[in-house]
């Protein structure tokens, strides 16, 4: 599945957080696909299982994941995946990403032929 980086400066449930936005962002976890059980996976990984509790409570704050009483955690659909604040906060990533990109001389062409290829590739 994945690796803790005990080295890494963020905290254990932040990194189990962002691990399982990727499998699920990239389609390497699909739709409706049953996420390990909190106790399985601290078992796994050999940590509190308050600590996955945490990151999969952050998941469904976020709208990657939800949850169904005694049936456990699932994937979200696709569609549902981002709520409005995430929203927001990753379009002002995007907006300091593109404010960097225009000041190094990337033009606007160039950027709008990287969007264009990622939708048409069906990401």
């Amino acid at each position: 599945m994945f690796k803790l980086d005990y080295n890494d400066h963020r905290p254990v449930y932040e990194q189990i957080k962002e691990n399982f936005k990727t499998l699920i962002v990239t389609g390497a976890m699909a739709e409706g696909e049953a996420m390990p059980s909190v106790r399985e996976l601290a078992a796994i990984l050999g940590i509190n299982p308050n600590t996955i509790q945490r990151a999969y409570k952050e998941l469904e704050q976020e709208g990657f994941i939800h949850s169904m009483r005694a049936k456990g955690s699932f994937v979200a659909p696709r569609k549902n995946t981002i709520n409005e604040r995430r929203k927001e906060a990753l379009l002002l990533q995007m907006q300091t990403i593109l404010s960097e990109l225009s000041f190094g001389g990337v033009e606007k062409q160039e950027l709008y032929a990287v969007v264009d290829e990622f939708y048409k590739e069906g990401k």
